[in-house]
C-alpha cells in the first residue's frame, strides 16, 4: 500500500490501467451449500480513487475441466461479489448463477441494488471491508464496514426472479379487428349551432382605441442616415444604388409615434373556433385488450436457490481505467463469529490506524468546503449569527431607571406620573406602625403579670384602662383613610 498507516502491511495491487487482469487461487476444500451459511469477506482500497472499474471476486464454481491457468471472463462461477464503479454509476454486485431444474441451464440472478450511498466508499481512498453472508433459509446481507447496507431474499429480492410464472400471455392470441378500445367517441347525435361562426378571426382591431396626441402621420419611423457617405469603392454596376443606412428617425424620440397609426388588436368576445362534437362514453367499449393467460410450459418452483453449485476457488478477473486498487485478507467461512473476529484482528487495525491519522475538525470542515464552496455560506452564517445576536442583546439594553431628562420632560409636558409606588410606600408604614403597637401592648401585660400580689387592685385599674384604650384603637373611626 502506497500510504499505509500500518509498518510492513502489504497485499494484492492492481497497477496497470485500461488493461484486462485475472488471478485466482485454489481454496482447501471446496465449499458445498448444505444447513451452514457461507461468509466472504475481503479490503480494497481505491488509493487512487476509481473512474471506471471493478474490485469483485469471483468463486469458482467446481466443474471438472476448471483450469486456474486458463482464468477468463468466461470461467463459470456461482457467485459474483464486489463494488462496480463507472462514471457517476457506483455499484456493489451480488450475483449468483441459478441452475434451472429443467433445463440444466445457468442464469444470472442480480441482487436489489443498496438504498444506501456508495459513494464515499469509491473516494475516500480509505481500506473498506466487504462481506457477503448468504444464510440457508434464502436469506443474504451485503455488509460494508460491518454495517448492512443491502439486504432481502433470493426468493423475491433478485432480478429475474429464480422461479418463473406459473402462467403467460398466449403468444397466438391476437386482438380482434372489431375489439373497441375507446372510452370516449364523439357525441354522433350533436349538431352545430346555427350562430356558430368558423370564420370569424381570433382577434379583432379596438374600436374603443384613440389614436394618442401628437401622433405623427407623416413621419417615418426610420430614415436614412444623413451623416452616411457612399465609400469610395463602391461600384454601381457591380453593388448597385447605394442607399444610407436606415436610423431611428429624430423626430419620433419626443413623439407618441410616426408613421400610419393603426388601432390595437384585442382578443375577439366573438370567436368560437372550429366546431367539434362533444364527447360521449362508448357504449361499445370493450377496455383494453390483452392476449390470454395459458399455463406456463417452463414453469418451475425451486424454493431453495440457497444451494447453489460449490466453488473450489477464488478469482479476481477486471478491467480498470484506474491504478493501484489494493486488496487483502480474503476470508470464507460458514462461521460469521469467526468472520468477525478475523475483520477485527486485520480490517480492525487499519480502521484504527487510519482514524488516528485523520486530520482535525478544521481541516476536514476545510477539505469539505473545497469539495463543496457553498458550505463557506453555512460556515459564516453559523459564526456570525451568534456574534450578532450577543451584540445586540448585551449592548442595546434599555435602563431600567429613569434619567433627569425624563423627570424634566414630565414637567414640560404636565403628564401624569404613575403613584403606585407611592401609595404601597404609605401602606406599608400603616402596617409597620399597626404591628408595633400590637407589640408593646404585650409587653405591658407580661410586666404587669409579673408584678406583686398587693398591687392587684392597681394591676385590675390598669388592665380596664389598656382594654378602653384597645377598644377605642381598633374602632373604625380612629384608622386613616387609604389612598385609593
Amino acid at each position: 500500500m502506497k500510504d499505509s498507516k500500518l509498518p510492513g502491511d502489504k497485499g494484492l495491487v492492481l497497477k496497470s490501467r485500461a488493461k484486462h487482469h485475472a488471478v485466482s487461487a485454489q481454496l482447501l476444500r471446496p465449499f458445498s451449500f448444505d444447513a451452514m451459511p457461507l461468509i466472504i469477506q475481503y479490503e480494497v482500497n481505491f488509493q487512487s480513487g476509481i473512474d471506471c472499474g471493478g474490485a469483485y471476486v469471483k468463486l469458482l464454481s467446481q466443474t471438472p475441466d476448471l483450469d486456474l491457468d486458463q482464468f477468463v471472463d468466461k470461467t463459470p462461477y456461482t457467485i459474483m461479489f464486489g463494488p462496480d464503479k463507472c462514471g457517476e454509476d457506483y455499484k456493489l454486485h451480488f450475483i449468483f448463477r441459478h441452475k434451472n431444474p429443467r433445463t440444466g441451464e445457468y442464469e444470472e440472478k442480480h441482487a436489489k441494488k443498496p438504498d444506501a450511498d456508495l459513494r464515499s466508499y469509491f473516494t475516500d481512498k480509505k481500506t473498506h471491508l466487504y462481506t457477503l453472508v448468504v444464510n440457508a433459509d434464502n436469506s443474504f446481507e451485503v455488509l460494508v464496514d460491518q454495517t448492512v447496507v443491502n439486504s432481502g431474499s433470493l426468493l423475491t429480492d433478485v432480478t429475474p426472479p429464480v422461479n418463473p410464472p406459473a402462467e403467460i400471455e398466449d403468444p397466438d392470441d391476437h386482438k380482434p379487428e372489431d375489439w373497441d378500445e375507446r372510452p370516449k367517441i364523439q357525441d354522433p347525435d350533436a349538431v352545430k349551432p346555427e350562430d356558430w361562426d368558423e370564420d370569424a378571426p381570433a382577434q379583432v382591431p379596438d374600436e374603443d382605441a384613440v389614436k394618442p396626441d401628437g401622433w405623427l402621420d407623416d413621419e417615418p419611423e426610420y430614415i436614412g442616415d444623413p451623416d452616411a457617405i457612399k465609400p469610395d469603392d463602391w461600384d454601381e454596376d457591380m453593388d448597385g444604388e447605394w442607399e444610407a443606412p436606415q436610423v431611428p428617425n429624430p423626430a419620433c424620440e419626443t413623439a407618441p409615434g410616426c408613421g400610419p397609426w393603426k388601432r390595437p388588436m384585442i382578443d375577439n368576445p366573438n370567436y368560437k373556433g372550429k366546431w367539434k362534437p362533444p364527447m360521449v362514453d362508448n357504449p361499445n367499449y370493450q377496455g383494453i385488450w390483452k392476449p390470454r393467460k395459458i399455463a406456463n410450459p417452463a414453469y418451475f418452483e425451486d424454493l431453495q436457490p440457497f444451494k447453489m453449485t460449490p466453488f473450489s476457488a477464488l478469482g479476481l478477473e477486471l478491467w480498470s481505467m484506474t491504478s493501484d486498487i489494493f486488496f487483502d485478507n480474503f476470508f470464507i467461512t460458514n462461521d460469521r463469529n469467526t468472520a468477525e473476529r478475523w475483520a477485527t484482528d486485520g480490517w480492525g487495525l487499519k480502521k484504527a490506524a487510519e482514524g488516528a491519522a485523520e486530520p482535525g475538525l478544521a481541516a476536514q470542515m476545510l477539505n469539505a468546503a473545497e469539495e463543496r464552496p457553498w458550505l463557506w455560506i453555512v460556515y459564516v452564517l453559523t459564526v456570525a449569527l451568534p456574534l450578532v445576536l450577543i451584540v445586540v442583546f448585551c449592548c442595546t439594553g434599555k435602563d431600567k431607571k429613569k434619567s433627569p431628562a425624563s423627570a424634566a420632560e414630565y414637567k414640560k409636558t404636565d403628564e401624569a406620573q404613575p403613584d403606585v409606588v407611592e401609595e404601597e410606600e404609605e401602606e406599608e408604614g400603616e402596617e409597620k406602625a399597626a404591628e408595633a403597637k400590637s407589640s408593646s401592648a404585650a409587653e405591658d401585660k407580661s410586666d404587669e403579670e409579673e408584678a406583686p400580689a398587693e398591687e392587684e387592685d392597681g394591676e385590675k385599674e390598669a388592665t380596664t384602662d389598656e382594654k378602653e384604650d384597645d377598644i377605642l384603637r381598633r374602632s373604625p373611626r380612629s384608622r386613616k383613610v387609604r389612598k385609593d
